[in-house]
């Protein structure tokens, strides 16, 4: 087990990705000197995408002739496809810095672990559990579900200023060498954030730039949702609009906010749902220098698609990751 990783920050080439690419949606804007960067040249680029109908259902029957790809604007063709449904890899971060000493927010906390691991595969899956304060810590390595989680999770003490942004980039670095190509963060936190060097934008670019959604799950207790705590429905409602939404969603990820059992049910079970039903699409990107959009989409216009926004080319080849 490592105990305290120091949390190091490597920044990699790809802009944040976008929530959808059929809805409208802004980037981050970000200076020259502020786009995270990372020497990696690979000759594909992989993209993870999640396809919803209208009504939020998941659409997993698709073939490769049913999306387009666009790079830049032009149509791109995919040399690689997956469909077939796999074990997913999920690295549960959880917060337990001072802002989480509250009994009843320790105890919601492990009741959204409860739910993300119950939707999980036993000795199929795989999970790991890391927490942080300002410091990150692997309690649990990568390992077949549920592997301790739980019973790690109970021997936790909040303590400490919260480094959220941090952690997620660090951890979004070690679920990188994990070999699934369906790998995800999870953040169980109640979304404060008082240290962190990174800003949002920087670590949707790290977890961007490996193919790492991450998924944000909201801790509240039954106080928060009366306002008698430090949150209240509109804060609440604001941390999901805001930039810890723009997070989750520039990476392919969702916010949720665990306000009761079934909520939270359904929430981890969509997560995992997704990751187990990603369409796995491969393209050989541009050589010009420069920034590339990606626009995925499928060719029925009814269908919302989630995937990332674009990559980046510097020197003399495109700057990616590809995991399959």
């Amino acid at each position: 087990m490592r105990a305290a990783l120091a949390l190091s920050f490597v920044l990699l080439t790809w802009y944040p990705a976008v929530g959808s690419s059929q809805a409208t949606q802004s980037t981050p804007a970000q200076s020259a000197d502020q786009r995270p960067t990372f020497k990696a040249i690979v000759n594909r680029v992989a993209v993870a995408a999640v396809v919803r109908d209208r009504k939020g259902k998941p659409v997993t029957n698709l073939g490769v002739a049913d999306f387009q790809l666009y790079d830049s604007g032009r149509e791109q063709k995919i040399v690689d496809f997956r469909a077939d449904a796999s074990e997913v890899s999920v690295a549960m971060l959880v917060d337990f810095s001072g802002s989480m000493d509250v009994a009843v927010k320790r105890q919601a906390a492990r009741d959204v672990a409860f739910h993300v691991l119950s939707w999980l595969a036993p000795g199929k899956d795989e999970v790991g559990l890391f927490a942080f304060d300002k410091t990150l810590q692997e309690l649990e390595p990568f390992g077949k579900a549920p592997g301790d989680v739980l019973k790690k999770l109970d021997t936790l003490k909040p303590y400490g200023e919260t480094s959220l942004f941090d952690a997620i980039a660090e951890t979004s670095k070690i679920l990188a060498a994990e070999s699934g190509p369906r790998r995800a963060i999870v953040a169980l936190t109640d979304g404060a954030d008082n240290a962190s060097r990174l800003t949002p934008e920087q670590v949707s670019g790290i977890a961007s730039g490996i193919d790492v959604p991450v998924y944000i799950i909201l801790v509240i207790s039954p106080l928060d949702r009366v306002g008698n705590t430090t949150l209240n429905e509109d804060q609440i409602d604001a941390l999901q609009a805001g930039r810890l939404g723009d997070l989750a969603r520039w990476t392919g990820g969702e916010i949720f906010a665990a306000a009761g059992p079934a909520i939270t049910s359904q929430a981890a079970r969509q997560i995992v749902t997704e990751l187990r039903h990603q369409y796995l699409l491969a393209f050989e990107p541009s050589t010009q220098l420069g920034w590339h959009p990606i626009n995925l989409r499928t060719r029925d216009k009814d269908l919302v698609v989630r995937a990332r926004s674009g990559y980046l080319v510097k020197g003399s080849a495109p700057e990616s990751y590809d995991n399959h």
